[in-house]
């Protein structure tokens, strides 16, 4: 039995027209127009420091395809409709917006790239905000509010006390990924949720827990595993601004011998522990990383936990995450790159 990847994808907006859209205001299911065209399909997750991005390669050397509008909304799943080794049936990857669309030839081709939608939102405008006497979920609830998401704080983040934050020029959506690094976090929008959660659980918009997922050496092509040597561990200093005594001040997470110094000023002396403790961290953590290229795996996805098998020892040992899936539909039928780093 051959191994078929499938899709379907449904496009909404106003102005739709041409051979492949229809005017309307709803979704649309467009599969049948677009597989005849299809020469390719790509898909990239990330972890949720940017926005997951959708590309589409139509032929048009018949030159009777209408260039799509930009803005309109695009709903994909992608599988397997048949094969060996693989789970058959779609999975539901999400909206996305379009926000560019080329033609090129020759051969005449059309170009759809569109990003997830829940980033096309006021979440990315530049503001000015300090927070005080609150607590991080107190800060997430009122992010989310105030741009129409639903707020998800993890429990073990949520409590925090935070005597004074500032934001300043500074867009919604990276002053909640500067606090996710402080914190060993990661903050990110998915199906309408905004979420500030530790890097590694693993978790849906809904809260609901990520299965672990099984990859194995004869499901993919190719590997790379890399391990670094890990210097001695450096201190951290962070400078904050001690506002009562009108001068800057320093705290050094360490000893204090030759400490790496961060560039930006903290508010107060907890913002600048936070943030020199976590960098510490991280330096200490070993560098390993794992790049898979494997079948199509439709069901992966960034924050995942992960294990290997058929590798060396050293390699199926290790705790993997999923930091970034790349998901390919084309001539090379449908294959999935993972980038996996020590979880």
């Amino acid at each position: 039995m051959n191994n078929i990847p499938d899709f379907r994808l449904n496009m909404g907006g106003t102005d739709l027209r041409g051979t492949l859209f229809d005017e309307a205001l709803q979704l649309l299911d467009i599969t049948d127009r677009v597989r005849p065209r299809l020469v390719s399909l790509s898909l990239s997750e990330k972890r949720g420091e940017e926005a997951d991005q959708l590309d589409i390669v139509l032929d048009d050397t018949d030159g009777k395809l209408e260039l799509p509008p930009t803005g309109a909304t695009l709903q994909l799943q992608i599988g397997w409709k048949q094969g060996r080794d693989v789970i058959t049936g779609l999975v539901d990857k999400g909206r996305f917006i379009v926000d560019e669309v080329s033609h090129s030839g020759p051969p005449d081709r059309v170009t759809i790239r569109a990003r997830a939608a829940d980033f096309a939102s006021e979440i990315k405008t530049r503001r000015e905000r300090s927070y005080h006497g609150t607590t991080l979920g107190a800060i997430v609830s009122e992010i989310a509010g105030r741009n129409k998401l639903k707020p998800r704080c993890a429990a073990q983040l949520a409590g925090i006390a935070v005597t004074s934050k500032i934001q300043s020029r500074e867009s919604d959506l990276a002053f909640l990924r500067r606090i996710g690094r402080e914190h060993s976090a990661v903050a990110k929008i998915a199906a309408g949720t905004l979420i500030l959660a530790p890097i590694g659980t693993g978790r849906t918009a809904s809260g609901k827990a990520l299965p672990t997922v099984t990859i194995l050496r004869r499901e993919g092509d190719s590997h790379e595993f890399t391990r670094q040597k890990r210097d001695d561990v450096p201190d951290v200093a962070a400078t904050w601004h001690d506002r009562k005594a009108g001068k800057r001040r320093t705290f050094t997470a360490g000893e204090g011998e030759g400490a790496k110094k961060l560039a930006r000023v903290y508010p107060t002396e907890e913002a600048a522990q936070t943030a020199a403790n976590a960098a510490r961290a991280k330096a200490g953590r070993e560098p390993v990383s794992l790049s898979l290229t494997v079948l199509g795996r439709p069901d992966l996805a960034p924050e995942q936990k992960a294990t290997v098998s058929g590798y060396k020892a050293a390699i199926d040992g290790t705790g993997w995450l999923v930091t970034e899936v790349d998901h390919s539909i084309g001539d090379r039928g449908f294959t999935t790159a993972i980038k996996l780093e020590a979880a």
